[in-house]
């Protein structure tokens, strides 16, 4: 770079640092800085310059990238007081081009070289708030936001994605109290962001500013294991508090991170010495890497905040903006929180004064209260108790939990003042640049028939393999694993020689999850440790085996997603590398770790800050929740569960796969055993993604403004959770004692209410509803039957039949009395869906009403003439009946609804419709009324239960196929 081209960068950077808050006239901001660098100067300070400049100008050179940081800044930018445009749109970009008073020239050349970002923003749910966060508010006092800022742009962060954190963080903070008002208020807020998709860095982000804001105790509840703990201790570490705050006058060889690789290549952020003596202030750990929070006893004076104004409390800013920090990352343990507990009210400092910020790190892990409140004298679950008590304690803390699975957070009852539910805010990230989730291993709702996917145009043929198992002995799909990461390993030290450069890869790890449980991890580990030995990967079986792999999958799929990234011709190219890869994997005889307790990364043998891993990891619950596997690209998953939080948190081959995505695989169980059911992992897996999709449309449609006020809060209308997978709950069960049913979709479904009213009225009532239908049956019974197989196997009965429209059927269940008010609600909601599409789908419901070929079973009910069958049934639980139909009435139902295939019988096939529901009637009568139709052949409409089931059509799929949808119950509301 010449003289010129430095000084127009230095006119440039001096122009653009006043317009930090709003875009100003460039041509004066460039006169004016030239008027202090000499006459040279004066040429460079002109439009005409700037415009020959930008049109031979390249995307990364140094001036660009200059206005790339500045002009994203103003794309990002949200409700800025200089436009009333939306952020990251065209709009918006003009709007700040016309300010600058550039030409169209030289808006057309910015726009060119630096495009509009059109990257989604975070949605926001919110209450209303009192802004006081703003860029004004700010100036002058920010330290660790900046710094924290530079830090990412030098790890390669995208300007983009950085102004992307930057808004998001501000939409977190902003909605906390102001630290230096003299009223308290607790903020309580929830932050969803993807598993493994940089939750961290937009935590970081928030302590940051809050820090800088004058929150001055920062709590991270980083998990519920030492490792989580200890991960998220080392990244704030690194990221945020700085070397300097870390060593407080120690010397280097003193840190707690002397014996880490980063600590000496001089990656943890250095401030250029104690913040305090440069102008800002300090953040002082309470807590270590290899320490979690500890009893302070005489040392409690590091918990003091220290006051200049004596005076004033602590919150005045004449006190607050020169105090200290703290900040301690502490487990979610009992015992770890009681210390906290007993030493906050040890403390001089009135704890009314301290403005305290609480970050729950995976918020649905521990935190939440599992009791049943149902139960009298329920008491909160143990960690929900404490953090309870510490906002009992605090009046001016701040909780925002953090979560990928946050269903759980939003099932808690909105009106108990002392738990978490997040009643000012709930903000969803977007999914980030380059991060590769769910969906990229599905297809969900491609238009392209299945015959036609290729590795191409379908996820699941590119990453997906399938585990289906002769026996438990079968050992084909694990070894074809096992032969990938080998393959794949070669691939890496194959790119790396051919431009990546060497260490590129640090880490490269395969998983094996089969189960919990430690005695498993033991058999399997001798299991995997002996075929690793027998897979002879240097010898001619195992080339024969890794060429097959490599032509048949490797190489196919590089080639259509590789991104640019080398490939080899041919296996012969990549064969040399195959045994570095096997040497880099078991040089040490050790290729597998079992990771199934703490001491497997604290003695460092997991640790992937510590060392280059690239190992097979064998593990359980220690693998799942918020652990990243670093360089993790096989996955042998077979580990089964029964809510969504739980698997979607095992899915640790989330994340960002920078110059190996094309090579990820997942290995996945599609016949697992649960209880007495087999389960599809790939269709389990799909199913939450279609929940967390819901989830987040919910969010979005929630978050639009109406004339400048929010539709609705996290309080008065909590998000509503789908459930996509009838076996595959949101939650586990205890997390969902505060949820109700919403909606009930069934397409194709045998669906039997069975709690009816009790009481005389509603039976009669009921009866006069169904009455009218009874009398319109067919004179004579018809036979169904439908058969399974060659054999002949059969179910075969006699009914009497009618017809229903739909708007006739829709009229009478709307009409019908229950147990409780609003028990079909969930299943009139879908039938209502169904009815109002264009055109509906369905059109007509066949009424079928079973008839014993026994004749001693008939009843008149009322005044009618007509003669039907009746049915004994008993109720079971309170207003509960048991199963009302028979099984031999389900498989003509389910035929003629469409959801069977053809049955063999031309009685059942002649009503067969694409848009026909079935409804099948049974008139039950209990046992204290049947001596009543013993002597009279009669009985009391109030005596008799018509209940009924029903099958909608088959093809009455909603859009978004789901299945449940579930909301929180506010016992402010129900009384309870």
């Amino acid at each position: 770079m010449n003289s010129a081209e430095m000084l127009r960068i230095t006119l440039h950077t001096s122009a653009l640092a006043g317009m930090d808050i709003r875009p100003k006239n460039l041509r004066r901001a460039l006169e004016y800085q030239a008027e202090e660098e000499g006459p040279e100067a004066q040429l460079l300070a002109t439009e005409t310059d700037f415009v020959h400049v930008l049109s031979s100008a390249h995307a990364t050179d140094q001036l660009v990238e200059l206005w790339r940081k500045q002009l994203t800044h103003w794309d990002y930018v949200e409700n800025p007081a200089w436009s009333r445009t939306d952020p990251r749109t065209d709009e918006r970009r003009t709007a700040a081009l016309a300010l600058l008073g550039v030409s169209e020239r030289t808006q057309q050349l910015l726009n060119s070289l630096i495009p509009v970002p059109k990257a989604a923003g975070p949605v926001v749910i919110s209450d209303r708030f009192t802004p006081w966060y703003t860029p004004q508010s700010q100036q002058g006092r920010s330290w660790y936001w900046p710094a924290y800022r530079r830090l990412l742009a030098r790890k390669g962060w995208s300007e983009a994605a950085v102004a992307g954190l930057d808004a998001a963080s501000d939409r977190v903070v902003e909605r906390l109290a102001n630290p230096t008002s003299d009223s308290a208020y607790q903020s309580k807020g929830l932050v969803v962001g993807y598993v493994q998709s940089g939750k961290t860095a937009n935590f970081t982000g928030v302590i940051a500013k809050a820090a800088d804001a004058g929150y001055r105790l920062i709590i991270v509840l980083g998990g519920t294991l030492n490792l989580l703990r200890a991960q998220t201790q080392r990244r704030l570490d690194m990221e945020l508090v700085g070397r300097e705050n870390i060593l407080r006058g120690a010397s280097e060889y003193e840190s707690d991170y002397a014996d880490d690789p980063a600590w000496s290549r001089g990656e943890f952020i250095a401030h250029g010495g104690l913040p305090s003596a440069l102008g800002g202030f300090d953040i002082v750990r309470m807590t270590t890497r290899d320490n979690d929070y500890k009893s302070l006893l005489q040392g409690i004076v590091a918990l003091e905040f220290e006051k200049q104004e004596p005076a004033l409390p602590l919150f005045d800013p004449r006190n607050l903006h020169r105090s200290s920090a703290r900040l301690m990352v502490v487990k979610k343990n009992k015992t770890v929180l009681t210390k906290l507990v007993k030493d906050l009210n040890k403390i001089k400092t009135p704890l009314g004064e301290i403005p305290v910020l609480i970050i729950d790190d995976e918020s649905d892990e521990a935190s939440v209260n599992t009791s049943n409140p149902n139960k009298p004298n329920a008491e909160r679950t143990a960690i929900n108790e404490k953090i309870s008590e510490l906002l009992r304690l605090l009046p001016r803390a701040q909780y925002v939990g953090y979560t990928a699975t946050p269903f759980a957070n939003v099932f808690i009852d909105p009106s108990d003042t002392e738990d978490i539910f997040p009643k000012d805010f709930i903000v969803s990230l977007p999914r980030p640049e380059g991060y590769m989730g769910v969906q990229d291993f599905h297809d969900l709702d491609s238009p392209i028939p299945p015959a036609e996917r290729t590795f191409a145009n379908s996820n699941e043929k590119a990453h997906v393999r399938d585990i289906h198992l002769s026996s438990e002995d079968d050992e084909t799909a694990l070894q074809q694993a096992m032969d990938m990461f080998v393959l794949t390993a070669a691939m890496k030290l194959y790119r790396e020689a051919n431009g990546l450069g060497d260490r590129y890869f640090q880490h490269h790890t395969m998983l094996i999850h089969e189960s919990v449980r430690t005695a498993d991890h033991r058999e399997l580990r001798g299991r995997v440790q002996k075929m690793w030995w027998s897979a002879g990967y240097t010898g001619p079986s195992g080339h024969e085996r890794l060429r097959a792999l490599f032509d048949t999958d490797v190489a196919p799929v590089s080639h259509v997603r590789a991104d640019g990234f080398p490939i080899p011709p041919s296996y012969d190219d990549l064969s040399p590398y195959i045994g570095a890869a096997a040497i880099r994997i078991g040089g040490d005889d050790r290729p597998i770790i079992v990771v199934n307790g703490d001491n497997d990364i604290e003695n460092g043998e997991a640790d992937f800050d510590k060392r280059s891993l690239w190992k097979i990891l064998i593990g359980g619950q220690k693998l799942a929740r918020g652990f990243t596997v670093e360089g993790l690209t096989v996955t042998y998953y077979r580990r089964r569960t029964n809510n969504a939080s739980t698997l979607m948190q095992m899915g640790r081959w989330f994340g960002f796969r920078k110059g190996y995505q094309d090579l990820v695989r997942l290995y996945l169980g599609r016949e697992e055993s649960m209880g007495r059911k087999d389960i599809d992992l790939y269709e389990a897996f799909g199913a939450i993604c279609r929940d967390e999709e819901s989830f987040r449309e919910e969010l979005r449609q929630y978050s639009v403004l109406v004339d400048g006020e929010p539709q609705v809060t996290p309080e008065q209308v909590p998000p509503l959770v789908t459930q996509h997978l009838a076996w595959l709950k949101p939650a586990s069960a205890n997390k969902m004692y505060n949820t109700r049913v919403v909606e009930i979709h069934s397409p194709g479904k045998w669906e039997e209410p069975t709690a009816y009213p009790s009481s005389t009225s509603d039976l009669r009532a009921n009866t006069a509803r169904w009455q009218p239908v009874l009398e319109a049956l067919s004179p004579t019974p018809s036979t169904f039957a439908y058969y399974f197989d060659e054999a002949e196997t059969h179910h075969r009965f006699d009914a009497l039949t009618g017809v229903l429209s739909n708007s006739e059927f829709l009229a009478l269940v709307r009409s019908l009395k229950w147990d409780v008010a609003g028990r079909f609600d969930p299943h009139l909601t879908y039938l209502e869906e169904i009815s109002r599409t264009s055109p509906a789908k369905v059109d007509d419901w066949l009424v079928i009403a079973p008839q014993h070929t026994s004749r001693n079973k008939q009843v008149s009910i009322g005044t009618s003439s007509r003669s039907i069958s009746w049915f004994g049934r008993q109720r079971r639980r309170g207003e509960v009946f048991g199963a009302i139909s028979e099984p031999k009435h389900r498989a003509a139902a389910l035929r003629i609804a469409g959801a069977l295939p053809h049955g063999g019988n031309d009685t059942t096939e002649q009503y067969v419709s694409e848009r026909r529901g079935v409804v099948s009637l049974y008139p039950v009568v209990e046992p204290e009324h049947r001596r009543e139709i013993e002597s009279s052949g009669r009985i009391d409409p109030g005596k008799v239960v018509i209940a009924f089931t029903f099958v909608a059509p088959a093809s009455a799929r909603s859009s978004d196929g789901k299945v449940i949808r579930f909301t929180t119950i506010n016992s402010a509301d129900t009384g309870r």
